[in-house]
């Protein structure tokens, strides 16, 4: 028996993010239900498009509603007296126009687990504001921390904010209120917010944890993970390809020095004080060795020979390549 083999979901709202928390309690057994406009309201929701957001829909049905039709609602509240979840992805105060928000649906079904995903949470100045994965990175700090110093961020996939943040949080808090439900007997309503859950991610990085400890305030091109230090950078091969180096461990450093022939660079390991800044000059000299060294082999040689001399390091692959990587 799969975890949520009985656990009926239903699902609103045709952003992606705020769609992976329903495909992972699919894959755990849960029947999903997915609430869609019909085509002829949203283009999105039939035809070639579709496959731009079918990623995050496998292991759903899907039914076509307008919302915005008084049988459509009615319909909609007649599936909710037996849900056990329903997910929504709308702006705050959507749900509650079309007549299914949290207090309509507790009415008649006080065991339901509602969670609301949204940007910037149901209150507050910003509740209101439009904004997607880059602008949360920006308020929330993370995106000024990327890259290096004077330069424009490095723009990361939409993984932060969007899946690793509100969506992973969202079927985190869902599991949690399923289990909380088992001993109370009633669901709950949760309120996640994209730029909350980006600045919950953040503050478990080195960087931010410096901040509580000393008060020093990080920027760009700081810490042990900037890629300025040279036991934790991406180097050009021969060939022209890049091969990831991440001995942020001392002795996983002095490995990979052996393992170059320069036992003389093992004092640029990782030290405490590299948590506050950036690498300076000499630090910088070292990862410049390191560099010229890496770039004297093609990528397919470091890897073979990396191998089994405990060392963190790894090709910088394409997604063809992952696919056909056995790892």
């Amino acid at each position: 028996m799969m975890a949520l083999e009985g656990i009926r979901v239903l699902e609103f709202g045709r952003v992606p993010p705020a769609e992976l928390p329903g495909m992972m309690l699919g894959e755990l057994g849960a029947d999903v239900i997915k609430i869609d406009a019909p085509a002829q309201i949203d283009p999105i929701a039939t035809g070639t498009r579709e496959a731009v957001y079918s990623y995050t829909n496998r292991n759903k049905r899907s039914i076509a509603l307008n919302l915005k039709e008084p049988e459509a609602q009615a319909l909609v509240s007649r599936l909710a007296e037996d849900a056990d979840v329903l997910i929504e992805g709308f702006r705050p105060g959507v749900a509650k126009r079309l007549g299914f928000d949290y207090a309509a649906l507790s009415a008649i079904n006080p065991r339901i687990v509602y969670c609301s995903l949204s940007g910037f949470g149901q209150t507050g100045p910003y509740r209101d504001r439009p904004a997607h994965d880059l602008n949360f990175l920006a308020l929330s700090g993370a995106l000024g921390l990327m890259g290096q110093p004077d330069a424009i961020p490095d723009i990361p996939l939409n993984m932060v904010a969007d899946y690793g943040g509100a969506a992973m949080h969202g079927a985190m808090s869902i599991m949690t209120a399923l289990f909380v439900r088992e001993r109370t007997g009633r669901g709950q309503y949760l309120d996640i917010a994209y730029l909350d859950s980006t600045v919950s991610l953040l503050a478990a990085t080195p960087n931010l944890r410096g901040i509580f400890a000393t008060r020093h305030s990080p920027a760009a091109g700081e810490g042990v993970f900037s890629g300025t230090y040279p036991y934790y950078s991406v180097y050009r091969t021969r060939d022209r390809r890049m091969l990831t180096v991440a001995c942020s461990e001392p002795t996983l450093w002095q490995n990979f020095c052996d393992a170059i022939a320069r036992p003389d660079l093992y004092c640029f390991a990782r030290s405490p004080e590299h948590y506050r800044r950036g690498a300076n000059s000499e630090e910088r000299a070292a990862r410049s060795i390191v560099a010229a060294i890496i770039a004297e082999r093609d990528l397919g040689e470091w890897d073979r020979h990396f191998e089994g001399l405990n060392v963190c390091v790894a090709p910088v692959n394409s997604v063809e390549e992952m696919n056909r990587t056995e790892f």
